[in-house]
């Protein structure tokens, strides 16, 4: 009992102490405020006394006007400088902005040239592709995919060339370069077109006469088709074929279609010579070889070599004297060589 009654009066004791405490530091806290308030409440004179005569101006004031007075005004001077800065930022992204717009109108300008471009290579295409399937056939294809079109969404070519009015919100560019992707879209199955029709007649072109002989492409026209002034005799006849020269022995010598080898033999002025028989009723001959690669009867493929060029027979030096033969008749062979001749003698 002695110990609880000694804990209950520290306990009390404590609690004495701290509301003293407390009630001490509000009291010096109230203190202070007061005097606070009385210091800023204390009147100051602030006397203007001018180097001349004049009058001298005084007025009466407090601390706390006074210290509210400099602060507003410590504010109002460093709110200019940070406007000044802020305003210095902006005229330097307002410059910048101003390069770059600058340099977008240079490049709108740029890529609206490049779209005229564009447009006139599209009236180019347009042009040669109507031709071309014309030739083909295929113009009542194209017409029918145009009526179509243009009775869905007016995306034929015709309709870039020839519209004025633009979609609401978009530039005239890009109302045209959207126009002209949609014609290239429907310009791909007519195209496809022409390459199945190509494919389908791959071996008519292959049964047909039209490569060069040579193999590698070489060799220079010495001696062309019709009248010429024979080299040894030096009389005017008729040449029957091209003489084709590479100034040496031994270079390929190719079928240039499809066929059979009819003839293997040799005469006083072809020489060495083979004949290939080809559909359509045409042949080939190839003369003066050095020396011959296939036999009669013989299945060739177009690009098969069947020998080598020589100088046999009646022949002023190494050259191949070819010809083609459409039945009866002998006819110029630089109509079908798939060559641009060139450096003709």
């Amino acid at each position: 009992m002695a110990k609880a009654r000694h804990y209950k009066r520290l306990e009390k004791n404590a609690v004495s102490s701290l509301i003293g405490f407390v009630q001490r530091g509000f009291g010096l806290l109230g203190k202070g405020i007061l005097k606070f308030f009385h210091a800023c409440d204390s009147k100051l004179t602030i006397m203007v006394v001018p180097h001349s005569k004049g009058k001298v101006v005084n007025f009466q004031t407090n601390a706390f006007a006074l210290v509210f007075g400099i602060l507003l005004i410590i504010g109002i001077v460093a709110s200019f400088i940070y406007f000044k800065r802020q305003d210095s930022g902006i005229r330097d992204e307002l410059a910048r902005a101003t390069k770059e717009n600058r340099e977008l109108l240079a490049s709108f300008d740029e890529l609206r040239d490049e779209n005229n471009n564009v447009l006139q290579s599209a009236k180019r295409f347009k042009s040669s592709l109507s031709q071309t399937l014309s030739l083909l056939g295929l113009n009542q294809f194209n017409q029918s995919k145009n009526v179509a079109k243009n009775s869905n969404s007016s995306s034929d070519l015709n309709s870039l060339f020839d519209t004025q009015e633009t979609v609401s919100g978009t530039t005239k560019e890009v109302a045209d370069m959207k126009q002209l992707s949609s014609y290239l879209e429907s310009a791909i199955q007519p195209i496809e077109q022409i390459g199945k029709m190509l494919e389908s007649q791959e071996t008519l072109f292959t049964d047909i006469p039209n490569i060069w002989p040579i193999k590698g492409g070489i060799g220079h026209i010495s001696q062309q088709f019709g009248q010429n002034r024979h080299p040894i005799t030096g009389v005017w006849y008729i040449h029957k074929g091209l003489d084709i020269s590479t100034y040496r022995q031994g270079d390929g010598i190719m079928a240039t279609a499809n066929g059979q080898v009819v003839t293997v033999a040799y005469d006083s002025g072809f020489g060495n010579y083979v004949i290939i028989k080809h559909k359509h009723g045409m042949y080939t001959r190839y003369c003066h070889m050095a020396t011959i690669k296939v036999k009669k009867g013989q299945f060739v493929s177009q690009r098969d070599v069947i020998g080598t060029i020589g100088n046999t027979g009646l022949s002023t030096g190494p050259h191949l004297h070819y010809e083609i033969h459409i039945g009866s008749d002998v006819v110029d062979p630089a109509k079908y060589v798939n060559i641009k001749l060139t450096n003709q003698k």
